[in-house]
C-alpha cells in the first residue's frame, strides 16, 4: 500500500501534534523532557497549519508522521535566506519507522519548494543525535551547511546542525 502525502486535516491536528511531540520526547530530541518549552509547539499543529504548510503521510488511512514546510518569507522560518523554504519538526510514529513515510514527507517538501517560481532552496535544521534523518536528508540531495548551525537556546550548550538545497 502507497504512502499518500497530503495536507493535514483540522480534525488530525491533535493526533499529528501528539506523534510529534512524542517522536521527540521517546527520541530524546528534547533539552528538557516533558518541561521543555518546545513541546507545546511540536503539539500546536493549528498554529503551524496557519502560518505553514503541514503535510502528512498516511497509509491505508493510518496516520503516519507529518512535517511543516515554511514557504519562503514564512513566518515560522528560522534561518532561510531570502527565496529559501525551510523544512520543520519531521516527525514519524514510531511504529509507522522503516516504510518510508519520512522521506516520502521530505520529498513532497522538496517538490514544492521546487514547483515555487522563485525559491532558489530548502533548508533544514536537525541535531546531531539523529543519524537516520540525515540519511533521508542526504539520499534526497541535501548537504551540510556547517556555516549555518545555530544555537536556539542561549546559555544552553545545544547546537543544531544545517542542511541545504540548492534547486
Amino acid at each position: 500500500m502507497d504512502i499518500v502525502i497530503r495536507p493535514v486535516a483540522p480534525g488530525e491536528y491533535e493526533a499529528l501534534g501528539e506523534i510529534t511531540a512524542q517522536a521527540y520526547l521517546q527520541d530524546g530530541l528534547l533539552t528538557f523532557g516533558e518541561s521543555d518549552w518546545y513541546l507545546d509547539k511540536l503539539k500546536d499543529v493549528a498554529e503551524r497549519a496557519a502560518e505553514a504548510d503541514v503535510l502528512v503521510a498516511t497509509q491505508g488511512g493510518q496516520l503516519l508522521g507529518g512535517v511543516t514546510y515554511v514557504p519562503s518569507g514564512g513566518p515560522m522560518a528560522d534561518l532561510a535566506r531570502p527565496g529559501e523554504a525551510e523544512i520543520r519538526m519531521l516527525a514519524v510514529d514510531r511504529a509507522a519507522r522503516g516504510r518510508g513515510a519520512g522521506e516520502a514527507l521530505v520529498r513532497a517538501c522538496v517538490d514544492r519548494a521546487r514547483a515555487t517560481e522563485g525559491c532558489t532552496g530548502i533548508v533544514l535544521s536537525t541535531q546531531p543525535i539523529m543519524h537516520t534523518a540525515h540519511r533521508i536528508y542526504e539520499r534526497a540531495g541535501f548537504v551540510r551547511a556547517p556555516g549555518r548551525d545555530w544555537k536556539p537556546i542561549a546559555g544552553v550548550d545545544f547546537t543544531l546542525i544545517t542542511y541545504e538545497l540548492t534547486l
